[in-house]
């Protein structure tokens, strides 16, 4: 099986940047972005199923060497069919584990969470578009899983304290 490669979220985010993805980045690396004190190893996007933005994605994937994560060593990689259906694909790529959202919380899709999403300069000229807080805790709320919900806490002070600045 081949070797998981270090988390590394900025050359995926260049990469899916560069070709131009229509994505919103959320769940964990967002909530860091955004001041939240939290680690994760994995890098979390809800990607748009326009077709010219699926090839766009193909392209990055391609460029990323991304394979789904179930059994790395088919190199099995996302076809436009697995993405146009809007579905979660979890990936591997090249600089770490990259899962593709289709949907988060209750069926939000990207045009629903597009009102939501505030462009955030990470740095080094690259700017993303970024689900903001109040949403990113409503996604958790709804999703209800273990690890949404052991992280409202630390997402609600870090609200609060961007609010109060």
């Amino acid at each position: 099986m081949p070797e998981t490669p270090k988390f590394d979220f900025l050359p995926i985010l260049r990469i899916l940047s560069k070709h131009e993805v229509d994505f919103i980045l959320v769940g964990g690396v967002a909530a860091a972005i955004q001041g939240a004190p939290v680690i994760t190893l994995d890098l979390h996007v809800l990607y748009s199923t326009a077709v010219s933005s699926l090839i766009r994605l193909l392209m990055a994937i391609e460029e990323l060497d991304g394979c789904y994560r179930l059994q790395p060593e088919n190199r099995l990689k996302p076809q436009l069919s697995h993405l146009v259906a809007g579905g979660d694909n979890l990936l591997l790529t090249r600089f770490g584990p990259l899962d593709l959202l289709g949907r988060i919380g209750n069926s939000r899709k990207y045009q629903d969470a597009g009102p939501h999403a505030i462009p955030i300069d990470i740095g080094q000229g690259l700017t993303v578009r970024v689900l903001d807080l109040e949403t990113l805790i409503d996604v958790k709320e709804e999703a209800g899983g273990e690890n949404d919900l052991a992280m409202l806490p630390v997402l609600r002070r870090t609200l609060e304290e961007s609010r109060r600045r």
